[in-house]
């Protein structure tokens, strides 16, 4: 079973190049000409970061970056499905970007003690177009795996015993729920996949809280002001 778990956007390249000459003849006599300096450019790892909702945008949650010591895996590559065409999900699951992104950051969102947690993944992809061919390719997976599939990363083995295609809560949104049992009690989880431009945001909650405490069944969802607040932060 996957302990808790944690895992973007691309390059806004600003570069700006004026010259005050054309055809390199318009300077005063004697004079030197003038262009001004580069803008400063913006690697994706900072478009992201100013791109991800803080607790300022999310009033009465805990926005923290995870303690990556309980991620199921660090890495993409170090997750291994038992079914090949359900990878995709594993990722999302376990808040590690799809595909190769330029950059990829992750944050927690939580509203208390005992709640679920909603965990938001931003990656950037550069050609943008490659964004949407991984949403698809997710919205395959999800159609293609409802009868489960088990996940591993060294020492860790997660079940979904299902996988059912919902609808979200953002316009053209993959989503989908998972069920997995955890020492006799089954507990469901909820992902949410977001297209923005070249940026795919994935939001996934899980109730760590219940699955922890092995007493209780839980049934975690996303909570739209979570999604509403990151996607218009993404919109800005």
């Amino acid at each position: 079973m996957k302990r808790a778990a944690l895992a973007v956007v691309s390059v806004l390249t600003l570069t700006s190049a004026l010259t005050a000459c054309s055809g390199g003849a318009d300077t005063p006599s004697g004079g030197t000409a003038t262009t001004t300096p580069k803008a400063k450019q913006i690697t994706p790892e900072q478009r992201l970061a100013k791109a991800v909702v803080t607790k300022d945008d999310l009033p009465g949650y805990n926005v923290d970056e995870p303690d990556t010591e309980y991620a199921f895996a660090t890495s993409s590559d170090q997750v291994k499905v038992d079914k090949p065409g359900c990878a995709p999900l594993a990722l999302a699951m376990n808040q590690l970007p799809l595909g190769k992104p330029q950059a990829d950051l992750t944050r927690s969102a939580g509203a208390g003690l005992g709640k679920e947690s909603t965990y938001i993944t931003l990656a950037s992809y550069e050609p943008a177009a490659e964004a949407g061919s991984l949403l698809a390719g997710l919205a395959k997976a999800v159609s293609e795996c409802g009868g489960g599939f088990t996940a591993k990363a060294g020492r860790n083995s997660t079940v979904y015993d299902s996988v059912t295609a919902e609808k979200g809560t953002a316009p053209g949104a993959v989503a989908f729920r998972a069920t997995t049992p955890f020492r006799g009690i089954t507990h469901t989880v909820r992902t949410q996949v977001v297209r923005d431009g070249d940026v795919l945001a994935l939001y996934f909650s899980v109730n760590g809280f219940a699955i922890a405490d092995s007493r209780r069944p839980s049934d975690a969802r996303i909570p739209a002001e979570v999604v509403k607040a990151q996607e218009a932060k993404l919109a800005k």
